[in-house]
């Protein structure tokens, strides 16, 4: 059976909604201070991953269809600095800022959008591969997230899917 379309955007948006609810499940678990702790000096913080996933949710799904996916007014590489001022509201504010943006715009795509060409960084792509791309993207940085939450929170931790010894 092939899947339409119209299935795929169906089963796209269902999948990004389980990635929104498995990372803010790993955010809810995270200590204040712990949402803005890196293991070492190269790695992320939470608050860094969901400031980079926020610019990254606002350049690509604004104007999707019409407009080059990397916006003049991103500053990529100010996602990955920890900002003075910062807090867990910041930090939720700019996750759910992201997803809606990202929900807004594939839920406003037709099934014969997945055809159309996009541009992401001067490159031509599918709507399909585009979509593709940003949902690897994002689940790659709900890993770290949970990853994060999960070694900060130690025995501590709540599991968001199936318990060991289950």
């Amino acid at each position: 059976m092939h899947a339409t379309a119209s299935e795929l955007l169906g089963e796209t948006l269902n999948l990004l909604r389980k990635y929104k609810e498995l990372g803010e499940g790993a955010i809810s678990q995270a200590s204040d201070a712990d949402l803005f702790r890196a293991l070492d000096e190269e790695g992320n913080s939470i608050a860094v991953i969901v400031k980079h996933l926020h610019g990254n949710m606002r350049s690509r799904w604004r104007d999707f269809l019409t407009t080059d996916g990397e916006k003049p007014d991103r500053d990529r590489d100010s996602e990955f600095e920890a900002g003075q001022g910062e807090t867990r509201e910041t930090v939720e504010g700019w996750w759910e800022e992201g997803w809606a943006e990202t929900f807004r715009a594939i839920e406003a795509l037709r099934p014969t959008d997945l055809e159309r060409t996009v541009v992401i960084r001067g490159e031509p792509h599918s709507a399909l591969q585009a979509i593709l791309g940003q949902v690897a993207h994002y689940s790659y940085h709900v890993g770290q997230i949970v990853f994060l939450a999960k070694h900060y929170r130690g025995a501590a931790w709540e599991s968001l899917s199936i318990p060991r010894r289950r």
